[in-house]
């Protein structure tokens, strides 16, 4: 059945490139800080903040070089940068992974 689904989606030139929809408020509040803080341009506190994602993984819709940027979400305890990333379009679109690319999922506000 998920051979037929994914063969339909293809099909139609829909991939679904994130697992799933997730309300804004329910994401962890670092990620909600951090949308907060792209929103209104900084100061971020990591300096990749802002750097062009470039979609390696294919996970996210096909666009043009540069059309993605990804900011860090703080992750309490790390001693590094973490795993969880807000990654935003050039349209404004939201996407938030928590395993650092493998999945993610579209922030509707």
């Amino acid at each position: 059945m998920r051979a037929l689904a994914l063969a339909f989606v293809f099909a139609c030139g829909a991939a679904l490139a994130f697992a799933s929809d997730i309300d804004a408020k329910a994401l962890p509040p670092e990620a909600r800080q951090t949308i907060a803080l792209i929103k209104s341009g900084g100061p971020f506190p990591y300096s990749r903040d802002g750097v062009v994602f470039n979609n390696r993984e294919g996970q996210l819709p096909k666009k043009a070089r540069g059309y993605y940027h990804e900011y860090t979400v703080q992750t309490p305890g790390a001693r590094d940068r973490g795993a969880r990333r807000i990654i935003i379009g050039r349209d404004g679109e939201l996407y938030y992974t928590d395993d650092h690319y493998r999945t993610f999922r579209r922030v509707i506000e």
